[in-house]
């Protein structure tokens, strides 16, 4: 008997042998002149092992970042010497990275210029002690940002200004393509950590997160080696003050060991609530994490609602100022990614924080801002799913496009069942009352919109997509227009601006989904075109507009909206006041010429109109509310059905 097929691919595997020699079984097989069918049995067991050989691989390198992550952690928890931190950071981004060159510029406040603090890999002097002015080359536009910039070729790249001592340095190393990411404490950039290559070669996403996950922590090292400066400072200079750099200290452990919790709990998959319970029993005290519309999403404690009333100053001073403001007995901290804010950390300590124990909370909203981040790009795939739905339910299909698909050999898209099947698996029942809205935004905030509308809409149990500048929504409920003026309030807020949002319905199963939309879309067209743009309505608000919007033209509707206080007052007490009404307008507002058609006194007319006043309120002789009172009265006296 020969050899079990595929037995061979095993042993390379164990021996993690290369790839070329996977083809050594198949060229072996070929010279025995085996049969076409052993040959490509070998085939797929060789394309099989590449698989798992290719996953083995990718879990070793996932397994050396996470180690090497872990390593920097415990440097830091560790701090001794704070250039032997800084050379095993940049020595360990060379390595993950596989980069020729990798080093890191910080800022000289005295000099008011940028030196090179660490190479690893550099063969130029001239490179290695090279000093930028501030502003220049690619580390100064990372700085000035604050974001990470990359290029395939540095010194054929205009984006940033080139300075000839840096361009020649650059030239005498080598190097073509680079990467830099800033180094953060707070707000503030105190240097770039850098990669670089000899050759053009892109850098793809996750080693930019890498390398900026390893320039927070030589921030985070430049920080606590400060801390720890300051601290053997004060332990020289004032042994009177030995209670208070005692305090000190205990707040840099305290330090060291939230920003290892949080760092495990992010590496281990946790959530925000994680961090909220880390740092609460790190510091002490209660904590509660807000989302952007100030929801609360997770707690720790208690933190006495009485301070809400706060909130939205201090967030937005702690927004501005880039650190942990105080506000009585509670702290505020901003959770923003870039110019985005995404929430707030609100905290009750059980005593006052020191600087350290601010940072620690900074530190967090951080962290919080990553796992939100996080969570939304997941949420923005699932919205991209139930978008697609909401699109097929709000997009008209005529029988001539089902008879192009069937011809075609498709499945219609619009087949009820179907679609109802789909919204199942998204815990949507499309038979239960729906209201649609479309909200008009502008061209430059549609991504803003239509990532709050599908988050807005998922957590409500509906639906949300982008149409041009119209947001289209579907929310469960019954009432159109308290659902368009939440949805114009707290989108309004997220952009800074009124937002223009129409409604309708509510509308039951998936049939008369897409006329409903239509009567949405055009009641938000009707709100522009009657100058009022930043406001919400439903077809029902809008009137006899919204009648004539309405497919289903439901005018007893209408009539009760407009007069239906009058009609059941006169039924209920046996009066004239429809009769007043009538006789009112055909005489063109005069009391006297009224009184003459009814024959009764003018006080008698006046005594009933002031009756109406009291049930349709003062406003209704206006002349738009007037129209819809004259429109109710015709209507009325065909029988409430007309249209």
């Amino acid at each position: 008997m020969g050899v079990v097929p595929g037995i061979e691919f095993l042993e390379l595997l164990a021996r993690e042998a290369a790839t070329v020699e996977f083809e050594g079984p198949l060229l072996h097989a070929r010279g025995r002149g085996v049969s076409a069918e052993t040959l490509a049995e070998l085939e797929r067991a060789k394309l099989l092992a590449l698989r798992v050989r290719a996953l083995l691989e990718q879990r070793r390198r996932r397994e050396v970042e996470l180690s090497s992550l872990f390593d920097t952690a415990s440097d830091l928890a560790g701090l001794r010497d704070l250039d032997a931190v800084l050379t095993a950071i940049t020595h360990r981004a060379r390595q993950l990275l596989s980069a020729d060159i990798t080093y890191m510029t910080l800022g000289d406040e005295e000099r008011g210029d940028t030196c090179m603090r660490v190479t690893d890999g550099s063969i130029s002097a001239r490179f290695q002690q090279l000093r930028l002015p501030l502003g220049g080359g690619l580390g100064g536009l990372v700085a000035e940002s604050g974001t990470p910039y990359v290029t395939a070729d540095y010194l054929a790249d205009d984006r940033f200004k080139h300075l000839d001592e840096i361009d020649k340095a650059v030239i005498e190393e080598g190097l073509v393509a680079i990467l830099g990411v800033p180094m953060r404490l707070g707000t503030r950039v105190i240097g770039v950590l850098f990669a670089a290559n000899r050759s053009a070669r892109p850098f793809a996403r996750e080693e930019v997160a890498l390398l900026c996950s390893l320039a927070n922590h030589a921030a985070v090292a430049i920080d606590t080696a400060r801390l720890l400066e300051e601290t053997q400072s004060a332990l020289e200079e004032l042994s009177a003050a030995n209670t208070v750099i005692r305090a000190h200290s205990e707040s840099v452990e305290r330090a060291a060991e939230a920003h290892d919790r949080m760092t495990a709990q992010v590496l281990r998959g946790g959530g925000v609530e994680d961090v909220a319970a880390a740092v609460a029993d790190v510091l002490g005290g209660a904590l509660r994490v807000l989302d952007a519309s100030g929801r609360q999403i997770a707690a720790v404690g208690d933190v006495d609602s009485a301070h809400s009333g706060i909130l939205d100053e201090a967030v937005a001073a702690s927004r501005a100022e880039g650190r942990a403001v105080r506000r009585g007995e509670i702290w505020v901290a901003a959770v923003i990614a870039g110019t985005e804010r995404l929430g707030a950390l609100v905290m009750r300590p059980e005593a006052d924080l020191a600087d350290a124990d601010q940072r620690i909370l900074e530190r967090a909203a951080l962290v919080t801002a990553l796992l939100l981040l996080f969570d939304r790009t997941v949420a923005e795939a699932e919205g991209r799913v139930r978008g697609e739905l909401l699109g097929d339910l709000i997009t008209a299909a005529d029988d001539g496009g089902r008879r192009d698909a069937v011809l075609a050999g498709q499945r219609p898209t619009r087949d009820p069942e179907s679609l109802r099947q789909r919204a199942r698996l998204l815990q949507i029942d499309l038979d239960a009352p729906q209201v649609l809205l479309a909200a008009d935004v502008r061209r430059s905030h549609r991504e803003r919109a239509g990532s709050w509308a599908a988050s807005f809409a998922s957590a409500q149990g509906g639906l949300a997509v982008t149409r041009g500048n119209r947001i289209a929504m579907m929310l469960p409920g019954e009432e159109a227009g308290a659902a368009a003026r939440r949805v114009s309030r707290d989108l309004g807020v997220l952009l800074g601006t009124p937002v223009t949002v129409g409604s309708a319905g509510p509308v039951e199963g998936p049939d008369g989904i897409a006329a409903v939309f239509q009567e949405a879309d055009q009641c938000a067209d009707a709100l522009l075109a009657l100058g009022r743009a930043g406001q919400a309505a439903s077809t029902r608000d809008l009137g006899f507009v919204g009648l004539l919007l309405s497919a289903q033209r439901d005018a007893r509707r209408f009539v009760a909206d407009a007069i239906g206080p009058v009609i059941e007052y006169d039924e209920r007490r046996g009066t004239a006041l429809i009769a007043t009404l009538e006789a009112y307008f055909g005489a063109g507002g005069s009391l006297s010429r009224a009184a003459e058609v009814l024959h009764v006194h003018v006080n008698t007319v006046a005594q009933r109109l002031e009756r109406v006043s009291q049930l349709l309120g003062e406003h209704w002789q206006q002349p738009d509310t007037a129209l819809e009172v004259q429109l109710a009265l015709r209507l009325h006296r065909l029988g409430g059905t007309a249209g």
